[in-house]
């Protein structure tokens, strides 16, 4: 007999009730607990639903050894908190949908099912319906040919309690995550199968919709979507109107309806039968029977207890990859109605654990002391991002509970003094952080300029000071005594604790602090030019100097003079596919192609297959083993980048092997 996965609810609702009576009538699960904020509410659910374990707070489940997966029926606002809490205490998951608020949160929820290595999937029940494989198989089978057009609807008639979690701002209500969700995540499924593949992303999206008077959540709402293959989907959903909430889909020879696209063969007992209408050009009316003998919500409890082993859901079920891309049409959805909940603010956002940052107890990043500063610098240092505000803040989370805690950012990237300056501010984490600001770039570079622009970035980091200022780019016709002597002045003053020259020459540097040295000034602490594994064939903007010459690293290891590399990583150029034209970056990773620089990835990519990495951590790993101090710059852009990166600390190179990557040695190595 199969052993039944044992299965614990947190947040005892609507929706947990028929996920109970779901487990009740599966083939491979079964109730053990259950917790609510109120003890009376755990007991009434336990009664009703025969679950032995009751607990008057989540916590007390999660410290259940029976209970060995859990699902989560919290409001949409506590589904992040709770998720990696329950990763943490090694439960697989299921959370309702949506997982998230927005994309980047499920980014890094998902990230603590990956690292805690338990199941988690999303609960969009209808996936696992045999109805959905059903249609998955008519669109591969062009049953009204290729496939052209797509609609889609959701909406309901709720109540007008603005308390209450379908119109509450700080519910994050609104129809497009409460039901808009169904509609994109089918019209992504149709669009991909009718591609050959599985789920497709849409090319373009445009949206308009009505938004409550007084809360500003979406009450109804309609988007235009384009994916590739000209193929268009329209999708509708709302919480204030009834409408025949069912799937057509368009094809060439004619169309498709399903009558029940949600609940599919029904809600009530186990069992029953479901139909697909397909309306073929010039033949009768064929009406497709799906006959059951699950219930719906049972299918998805059982669904996760066949694929425990995979992590992750099984197409056509929710996969971590599909969640995350669901959400980020989602996003896009509400971006088109200027719908921002007051949670994603920078000014009132706050971590997607929902407790204050922390280095967790397993980090392995390292810091190391620099001259002049009290606060060591994390070996890793955290670049400045240039998208999504979201995008950002959920990133330098993760930094900072992964242990670092260094942050570059510039002047000339506008927003990002901002942007770091609002996340440090809604963190409280300041005193914690190392600030590496840059300023004076081309052509903006002379002593004039570099005060100027140094107050702008204080201000808009909102701080008294930077604890690490690197000039962004040199003048040779401004003498470098000049320089010295203003940063001189900002260090005195308190603006700055430590400077360094980015982009500057040995000549240049040297220079500098002979003058320092012979007026008892402070001099250039570090340096910040291009080093990586790959070498830079030609600079990707004007001014940039690059260290990875034999003279330069024979310098740099003879001063001991730290180096903050940027591009570490080559711009992404030790993937295991290496970038087109026609792919993003491409103009900066073109500067790196030639038949060496190949082979030197060819043989990263050998090694990362050997240590079960990828081959940027490799990569990676081979500046940071230099014999003279490398912090290494580097950019992930989203949590999953970052931890695959992480993984270079942990990686110890031999001589052997770091000859080898640079083709110092043969390729015919015992270890290869």
């Amino acid at each position: 007999m199969t052993k039944k996965l044992k299965w614990g609810i947190i947040g005892p609702g609507g929706i947990a009730a028929k996920f109970a009576r779901g487990v009740g009538w599966s083939r491979r699960s079964e109730l053990a607990a259950v917790a609510s904020r109120s003890q009376e509410r755990a007991d009434a659910f336990g009664d009703e639903h025969g679950i032995p374990h009751r607990y008057g707070a989540y916590e007390e489940l999660l410290d259940d050894d029976s209970v060995e997966a859990v699902y989560i029926a919290t409001p949409h606002p506590q589904h992040s908190e709770w998720v990696i809490r329950c990763a943490e205490a090694g439960k697989h998951i299921l959370c309702e949908k949506p997982v998230t608020i927005n994309a980047w949160e499920a980014m890094a929820v998902i990230e603590a099912a990956h690292r805690h290595d338990v199941f988690f999937m999303e609960a969009f029940m209808y996936r696992c319906s045999p109805q959905t494989a059903r249609l998955v198989s008519l669109i591969r089978e062009q049953a009204v040919g290729e496939v052209q057009a797509i609609e889609a609807g959701f909406s309901y008639r709720g109540d007008d309690n603005t308390q209450g979690r379908h119109l509450n701002h700080e519910l994050a209500g609104g129809g497009i995550l409460d039901v808009g969700g169904y509609c994109t995540s089918i019209a992504r499924l149709v669009a991909g199968v009718a591609r050959g593949g599985e789920i497709a992303e849409p090319d373009d999206l445009h949206a308009v919709g009505t938004l409550h008077e007084k809360t500003g959540v979406d009450v109804s709402t309609t988007a235009l979507l384009k994916f590739p293959g000209e193929i268009m989907a329209s999708l509708t959903c709302g919480t204030r109107m009834s409408q025949p909430n069912v799937v057509r889909v368009w094809g060439t020879e004619g169309w498709l309806e399903v009558p029940q696209p949600w609940f599919c063969q029904g809600q009530g007992v186990p069992g029953g039968t479901s139909r697909i209408l397909v309306h073929r050009n010039g033949e009768p009316k064929r009406v497709v029977k799906i006959q059951t003998s699950e219930s719906l919500y049972g299918n998805e409890a059982d669904h996760v207890a066949r694929n425990l082993r995979r992590r992750q859901g099984q197409f056509p079920a929710m996969t971590w990859d599909d969640t995350i891309k669901n959400l980020k049409v989602m996003d896009r959805w509400r971006d088109a109605l200027g719908l921002v909940y007051d949670h994603e603010k920078p000014h009132a956002n706050t971590p997607v654990s929902g407790r204050p940052l922390g280095r967790r107890r397993n980090s392995f990043m390292v810091r190391r002391t620099l001259e002049g500063l009290e606060k060591p610098v994390s070996l890793l240092c955290m670049g400045s991002m240039h998208g999504d505000t979201r995008q950002s803040m959920a990133v330098w989370d993760e930094y900072i509970e992964a242990g670092g805690n260094t942050i570059d950012t510039a002047f000339i990237y506008r927003t990002t003094d901002t942007r770091l300056g609002q996340w440090m501010q809604s963190r409280g984490v300041r005193d914690e952080v190392v600030v590496l600001a840059k300023g004076a770039h081309t052509p903006n570079c002379n002593p004039e300029a570099l005060t100027r622009q140094l107050e702008q970035t204080l201000e808009a980091l909102q701080t008294d000071h930077v604890d690490l200022y690197f000039m962004h780019r040199d003048n040779l016709e401004v003498p470098v005594s000049e320089f010295v002597d203003v940063l001189n002045e900002h260090v005195n003053a308190g603006r700055i604790r430590v400077f360094g020259g980015s982009n500057w020459t040995r000549e240049r540097l040297e220079e500098a602090n002979r003058y320092a040295a012979a007026h008892g000034k402070h001099g250039f602490r570090a340096l910040s030019n291009h080093f990586s594994l790959a070498e830079l064939l030609e600079v990707p903007w004007e001014g940039c100097i690059s260290s990875t010459d034999s003279e330069w690293r024979n310098w740099l290891e003879e001063k001991q003079f730290p180096l903050f590399s940027w591009s570490s990583q080559a711009m992404g150029f030790f993937v295991s596919e290496v970038a087109g034209p026609d792919k993003p970056g491409y103009r900066f990773r073109e500067a790196y192609y030639n038949e060496e620089n190949f082979e030197r990835q060819r043989r990263a990519i050998q090694l990362a297959e050997k240590r079960k990495v990828v081959p940027t951590a490799i990569a990676l790993a081979y500046a940071l083993q230099q014999p003279f101090p490398l912090f290494a710059l580097f950019c992930p852009h989203t949590p999953h980048e970052l931890t695959t990166s992480l993984e270079a600390l942990k990686i110890e190179l031999t001589p052997e092997e770091m000859r080898w990557l640079n083709l110092e040695e043969t390729p015919t190595l015992s270890h290869t």
